[in-house]
């Protein structure tokens, strides 16, 4: 799954930095996406984290955000519009 930031919608400004293996998307000093190769972290309401977590084995615990991110697999069970809509969540939480 290609996954291209700048097409969804509700999504303000950003900045991206590249880094080995990763490119974190930052609203302002705080990231809300970090895209691996084959995986994206996003920030997410402890609750919905769990309750993804449960529900689908491609999503487990973010290695960057800690407890208050979910880690998941692009080429998993989640559709693209509910990626794009968890991408959309982590930059309004983003402060």
């Amino acid at each position: 799954m290609v996954l291209d930031v700048s097409k969804i919608s509700g999504i303000g400004p950003y900045e991206v930095k590249s880094e080995p293996n990763r490119e974190i998307y930052y609203k302002g000093t705080l990231a809300f996406l970090v895209m691996h190769r084959n995986t994206i972290e996003v920030r997410c309401d402890i609750r919905l984290c769990d309750n993804l977590k449960q529900k689908y084995e491609s999503v487990m615990d973010s290695r960057y955000y800690g407890k208050g991110g979910i880690e998941i697999v692009l080429a998993g069970q989640l559709s693209p519009q509910e990626i794009e809509d968890l991408i959309r969540l982590s930059y309004n939480m983003t402060q």
